[in-house]
């Protein structure tokens, strides 16, 4: 699975660039400005952004971080010389400035980030924090979770526009209140899971608390098919398990664990969106452990039966999180919408059915793969054309719009019940949702999957911020969509096809498989 992230965000990358540059090797004094500060920064590009800065000074240099709904940013360099504070950011290869002029406690001055700028505007409002990465490193003190707690219900209901749309506010905080009465008596992971729960009582897709990088992912994937889990795919020395059915986490059957992990999936999303992400959960330690389903995050202990009756019991141990793990699947060779693409798509002419095939993993970067496909159109001339949406997890839905929908509408020999089609599954999603939504509303493609996952009118657009203490991010959504106005808010496919357990071992794709039997 997982990272449940996201989805579409503004073009807006917050670094905070100095106006004439900066010296990144500058030292910083003891005497110089320093602690937590709260504040905004008004983008041209995205309007007013909430925005903190956790600044030290530790051995002669600045360091610290800087929370943003795009992410969190860490201090790269920094100088402080006549009341006037200099300071550099990055995240991955984004980079940011910012120069500020001290008055008290005020910090004021103005951001240069790309071709993106504005003011900013700082408050200090405490002593700064000790640096934890994003890592799993959750090792707090009853009072630091109860801090973080707190700045989470402040927080999380001022910044999504209808944080009590599906649960009522007596309710969430009665909820805030339990959690904070048993923090003393919890480990860090069961701690993340009361978060996380409180952030999915919001209901939708796009608010919950973000996996720490050590999540404890277990050596093994799963996968529900009915009322079976089945394990899927192993690392090297697990190969006995391949193929065989869960009888028991610990000594917790599969129906309570999934009982246990629907805790922390969206309440107002639809089943098939909570089933795709429990099957995620169940193979994460961290999962496992705050659930109270295991006594250590690292192992888990599963018992399972193969198709002919034996049972085995296997303890799967946590992979390195530094390390990228060999995978052997179960399926003796992998369908062509499951093999590896570069980039946000990639095309296949496939000549015998005269069909063109293009896998849209990402709802970004789509100029390359829509030049491809139109290429192909022009040369092939083929019968049909498929969009494959089923392993998309968003992006921007106007990218859709511009390279896949708007395009092939106005392809006549394309745009034609027969000859557009458009797969799609419980992993479609956000941008990914919008753009099958459209499909059907402004072409006569025809849908072929299973339900998506996530409800086209619902909150989206995700932003994020960061809790002091532990540095868990928490994403929420920030604006109402309607993609759809029928009777039923969900998009379900024209033709419905459930793969099942003997298609997935044989590597068999009856999804794409029927719409190439497909007669125009």
């Amino acid at each position: 699975m997982e990272s449940r992230q996201p989805t579409f965000f503004p073009a807006f990358v917050i670094c905070v660039f100095l106006l004439g540059g900066i010296d990144c090797r500058a030292q910083c004094k003891p005497s110089d400005p320093v602690g937590r500060f709260e504040g905004s920064a008004t983008s041209t590009q995205a309007g007013r952004l909430d925005i903190s800065l956790n600044l030290l000074c530790a051995n002669g240099q600045f360091s610290g971080t800087l929370s943003t709904p795009i992410g969190l940013y860490t201090v790269t360099g920094g100088s402080f010389e006549e009341g006037r504070l200099k300071l550099l950011f990055a995240l991955d290869q984004n980079e940011i400035t910012v120069e500020v002029r001290v008055a008290g406690s005020s910090l004021t001055g103005s951001f240069i980030s790309g071709d993106d700028k504005g003011p900013v505007q700082l408050q200090r409002i405490g002593e700064p924090r000790p640096i934890t990465a994003n890592a799993g490193n959750l090792s707090l003190t009853p009072q630091q979770w109860e801090e973080d707690l707190a700045y989470f219900t402040r927080e999380l209901p001022r910044r999504h526009p209808d944080a009590f749309a599906h649960t009522p506010r007596d309710k969430f905080e009665a909820a805030v209140a339990e959690l904070e009465g048993k923090i003393g008596g919890l480990n860090s992971d069961e701690i993340y899971i009361g978060l996380d729960h409180l952030a999915n009582l919001i209901g939708d897709a796009h608010t919950y608390v973000e996996f720490p990088d050590d999540d404890a992912y277990l050596a093994f994937n799963i996968h529900h098919f009915g009322g079976e889990l089945r394990i899927v795919a192993v690392t090297a020395g697990y190969e006995r398990a391949l193929g065989t059915r869960v009888i028991a986490i610990q000594d917790t059957p599969p129906a309570k664990a999934r009982e246990l992990a629907a805790t922390i999936t969206p309440i107002a999303e639809t089943d098939s969106l909570k089933l795709s992400r429990i099957d995620g959960f169940l193979a994460k330690g961290m999962v496992l452990h705050g659930l109270g389903i295991t006594p250590d995050r690292k192992s888990a202990r599963y018992t399972l039966a193969t198709d002919d009756g034996k049972q085995l019991i296997v303890d799967f141990k946590a992979l390195d999180p530094d390390q990228e793990p060999k995978w052997v699947y179960v399926a003796p060779q992998t369908p062509l919408s499951e093999q590896p693409i570069n980039g946000s798509g990639a095309c296949t002419y496939l000549r015998a059915p005269r069909t063109l095939y293009c896998n849209i993993r990402k709802i970004g970067d789509l100029a390359a793969p829509s030049k491809e496909m139109f290429d192909i159109l022009k040369h092939e001339h083929p019968e049909k054309v498929v969009i494959d949406l089923r392993q998309n997890e968003g992006g921007d839905f106007n990218v859709g719009l511009k390279y896949l929908i708007e395009p092939l509408r106005v392809e006549k020999d394309i745009n034609q019940r027969g000859h557009l089609f458009v797969l799609i599954g419980a992993n479609t999603f956000s941008a990914a949702m919008s753009n099958a939504a459209q499909f059907r509303t402004m072409t006569h493609a025809t849908l072929v999957g299973q339900p998506i996952g996530e409800r086209p009118n619902s909150y989206q657009e995700p932003r994020q911020f960061t809790l002091p203490n532990s540095q868990l991010v928490v994403h929420y959504s920030t604006r109402y969509y309607k993609f759809t106005s029928g009777p039923h808010n969900v998009v379900a496919p024209d033709k419905e096809i459930t793969p099942t357990w003997e298609d997935y071992k044989n590597g068999h794709d009856p999804v794409l498989e029927w719409v190439l039997a497909v007669k125009n």
